[in-house]
């Protein structure tokens, strides 16, 4: 890890009620109040996002509230979708775009995604742009050209002054949820590339300061050798977000490497 400020997020995807959301909230809270040197964020169902900010708020928590999509219109008959204008009246901060189950499981395309980013960073808001490759495109040696593809379409007029409100997030397909975990040398140097790609794009310095998180089964066991990564600066963490005891380990891992002390 670089001098890079890691970022960790907890996905908590589509599971707590209202009970268990807040439970968790005020479990992450209080689990990481000593913890000054990593941004955290949460990203609660639709339902509980303004209870898990009232937990937030109430608890003065530095911890981001994120919104796990939004829809790219202001508003309109587009019966189920929520606006970022809403999220924003929620306490929203930074919202996904493009996580592998919003393309690979409901269908949203490059093209789809490229739209969500540019209205989240247009409505003002941070964005953590996943991407990554499934199995079939890996075992074809499609891992590079797949992922600077993404990068590509879903950064497609977005500007210089945008792109600082911009996070990555490199996730494997066949890592999520899986077990399966990309080695740390692998995740490296994937996110390398990527880094290399943004370089090219925005230029050097734009590209240094850009945070690239690792996401796929990302476990206390492991988050530190992933996290040493010179290119790897957090992580997006899906089922260990939903508990504490494990995703409190997990920032604190990323806390340790940025302190030199993992």
């Amino acid at each position: 890890m670089s001098q890079r400020k890691p970022y960790v997020g907890g996905n908590w995807k589509m599971n707590t009620n209202r009970n268990t959301a807040a439970e968790l909230a005020r479990g992450v809270v209080d689990g990481l109040r000593d913890v000054s040197n990593v941004d955290v964020a949460v990203f609660p169902p639709f339902p509980y996002l303004l209870a898990v900010r009232a937990i937030l708020r109430d608890r003065s928590s530095s911890i981001k509230l994120g919104a796990q999509d939004c829809y790219h219109k202001p508003d309109g008959a587009f019966t189920g979708e929520v606006s970022i204008e809403m999220l924003k009246d929620c306490g929203v901060e930074v919202i996904l775009c493009g996580h592998s189950e919003r393309r690979h499981v409901l269908g949203e395309t490059d093209a789809v995604v490229n739209e969500k980013l540019r209205a989240v960073l247009d409505g003002g808001l941070e964005a953590i742009l996943c991407v990554g490759e499934t199995l079939d495109e890996r075992i074809a040696g499609h891992t590079d050209p797949v992922n600077q593809r993404q990068v590509r379409a879903a950064l497609s007029d977005v500007t210089g002054d945008q792109i600082s409100r911009v996070t990555i997030a490199y996730e494997p397909v066949w890592a999520i949820g899986t077990g399966k975990t990309a080695t740390p040398e692998d995740a490296q140097d994937v996110q390398a590339k990527i880094r290399k790609l943004i370089a090219g794009m925005y230029g050097a310095d734009t590209a240094e300061r850009m945070r690239i998180m690792y996401g796929g089964s990302v476990k206390p066991s492991n988050a530190s050798e992933l996290f040493k990564g010179t290119d790897i600066d957090g992580g997006l963490i899906g089922g260990a977000s939903l508990k504490v005891s494990e995703f409190a380990p997990i920032v604190r891992a990323a806390s340790a490497v940025a302190r030199g002390q993992a």
